[in-house]
């Protein structure tokens, strides 16, 4: 179906329109399955190891749980996001059915909601590390950080049907022409030609407890965390206690800020499509990417048991 204004009651399906002067649309194409691949390599390599949690006593840690939840989210946010821009510009197909398109936007924001929740979790646990560490490890254990990430998983479902079913409810007869590389509900609903105005204060109130509310405990904790560490005299001690959750910050700083930017820049001013998808790809491929360099170099335990698993495959291959 070509990208055209459509007369009927609904659309049948959507057009995504990407990048408006993109010269090398192969390129690009190519570029993005690279990275794509890269992300899956990554996650599954930092997920795999992270599967021995059970068997090795130097990952039976609370963060390492958390940890493996991100990268499990990570992986399912790029396939639920990327395939789909991959495939418009190394084989032009541009087109998602209608239903098609409401389930990547329930994957796409659920997906994100999740990786707040997490992110809050992994806040909780370094400011319960360091404000109150004798009581760290009564308080969060290896149960209780699973019963968290159950929780993290399970809570963001009932909103976030309510918000798709409200889009699919809509009208969508004023054109099928997403200006964007995938369904999000920002880009969708603005091609409603009903009242939309309801579904779409909800979604922006939910977006902004989903985003404000973990981001303002977090900020809260980790300028509780500053204020502990300058307290401790040694300066060895200092480095050491702020390294344990500096990798924690940066991790969080990519994935708030330029979610926070589009949301505030979508209010205040007209935001460029390319600009917007840049930022948004930016977001979706970056922070699953640099994550796992994260976990893996900042993080010994789990730094060598990914060494030692790859030894052994490369033995394996060896001997095979």
């Amino acid at each position: 179906m070509s990208a055209q204004n459509i007369s009927v009651q609904t659309a049948i399906e959507f057009v995504f329109r990407g990048f408006d002067t993109i010269q090398s649309p192969l390129a690009v194409g190519v570029v993005l399955l690279i990275l794509y691949l890269l992300v899956l390599l990554s996650n599954f390599e930092i997920f795999s190891p992270l599967h021995l949690f059970s068997m090795k006593k130097n990952l039976q840690k609370p963060a390492y749980l958390i940890f493996c939840n991100l990268a499990a989210v990570d992986f399912a946010f790029g396939t639920a996001t990327m395939p789909k821009i991959i495939s418009k510009y190394l084989f032009k197909d541009e087109t998602l059915s209608f239903y098609a398109c409401f389930i990547q936007m329930f994957l796409i924001h659920y997906l994100g909601t999740v990786t707040s929740f997490l992110l809050l979790v992994m806040a909780i646990d370094r400011f319960i590390a360091i404000c109150n560490p004798l009581r760290y490890p009564t308080i969060v254990t290896n149960q209780s950080a699973a019963v968290i990430c159950v929780i993290s998983w399970i809570i963001p479902i009932c909103w976030m049907m309510v918000i798709i079913l409200q889009s699919i409810a809509l009208s969508y007869c004023n054109s099928n022409i997403i200006q964007h590389c995938y369904c999000d509900h920002n880009s969708i609903n603005r091609l409603a030609c009903g009242d939309a105005g309801g579904a779409r204060m909800f979604a922006f109130i939910a977006a902004m407890i989903v985003l404000l509310g973990p981001l303002a405990f977090i900020i809260f904790s980790y300028v509780s965390i500053i204020i502990a560490v300058f307290k401790i005299s040694n300066t060895q001690g200092k480095y050491k206690t702020f390294s344990t959750c500096s990798p924690q910050l940066l991790i969080i700083c990519l994935y708030y800020l330029p979610r926070c930017a589009v949301y505030v820049l979508d209010v205040t001013v007209q935001m460029k499509i390319d600009a917007r998808i840049m930022i948004v790809i930016w977001y979706s491929l970056f922070p699953p990417l640099v994550n796992p360099v994260i976990f893996c170099f900042r993080t010994k335990e789990i730094r060598e048991a990914l060494i030692k698993k790859l030894r052994k495959r490369r033995i394996k291959n060896l001997s095979g």
